[in-house]
């Protein structure tokens, strides 16, 4: 694992080879943020955490690019490249070939750079994280090397502690569920959850014309926050006995010769 640590914070990230067999097809494996930890413990959880762990669940703040895999849809199999993951066979839910990455630690930050091809799709994939006080910044390029379109799908999975009351996280207004949900907007305006028991999966409308920032209440720092430089497609809301996560989808289509580059800050 790497780490990066000041007075503060100490954050832990996962090699993308040493730690291989945390890794599927589901959360990139360049950039991964395992578990963010100040000086009275971990700050971060996972739906199976801390009993087990398992790489479709994960914990911390994975990533993924999973929801959109790069296959000729005229081709048959289901051989598909997933970024900042590799070939995967998408059918069995395994890893065929990993990509490989090249990994450097400079001025308080790792960055994980790769390039993949797989048919007429060439991609190279630019990841850093950085700490710098209290606050983790991850930052992500997509430049499209190949000569078919990528279209892009990429959402984080930032894993909370349940914090103690009944607020859970605050996101830009007006904020709406639809449904029958086990959620809903509370009097403060917070998202709130009567059974996270129910693990349920549920699309929350928000105002996103502009980068979205959300608050979420922490059991242990009473309040944390993220900072999106886009603005989110859609976001869906998740959460079980262990674990709370808001996930803000960003969606683009990366013509060839063009790039994309976005990133977040968590505030701890």
């Amino acid at each position: 694992m790497h780490r990066l640590t000041n007075e503060h914070l100490t954050v832990v990230l996962l090699d993308p080879v040493a730690d291989r067999e945390r890794f599927g097809v589901r959360y990139c494996t360049g950039g991964y943020i395992f578990q963010v930890e100040d000086g009275d413990g971990p700050l971060l959880s996972g739906p199976t955490y801390p009993a087990s762990f398992n790489w479709f669940d994960g914990q911390g703040i994975p990533d993924s690019f999973a929801q959109s895999p790069l296959r000729d849809p005229a081709a048959p199999g289901s051989q598909a490249l997933i970024l900042g993951v590799g070939l995967c066979d998408t059918a069995r839910r395994e890893v065929i070939e990993y990509c490989t990455w090249k990994v450097a630690h400079l001025d308080g930050a790792y960055s994980y750079i790769t390039r993949q091809a797989f048919d007429d799709f060439g991609v190279l994939l630019e990841r850093s994280v950085s700490l710098d006080g209290r606050v983790v910044r991850s930052r992500t390029r997509v430049s499209n090397t190949g000569k078919a379109q990528i279209p892009l799908r990429w959402f984080p999975h930032p894993f909370y502690p349940v914090p103690a009351g009944d607020d859970l996280c605050a996101l830009p207004g007006p904020v709406t569920v639809s449904g029958t949900t086990t959620y809903s907007v509370g009097s403060t305006g917070y998202l709130r959850c009567s059974d996270l028991s129910a693990r349920q999966a549920v699309p929350v409308g928000c105002n996103c014309d502009g980068p979205l920032t959300v608050l979420q209440r922490h059991p242990r720092l009473g309040m944390v926050a993220a900072a999106f430089s886009f603005a989110a497609g859609h976001v869906l809301v998740w959460g079980n006995e262990n674990t709370f996560s808001f996930e803000p989808y960003l969606e683009r289509t990366v013509g060839p010769g063009m790039e994309l580059k976005w990133s977040v800050e968590y505030h701890f």
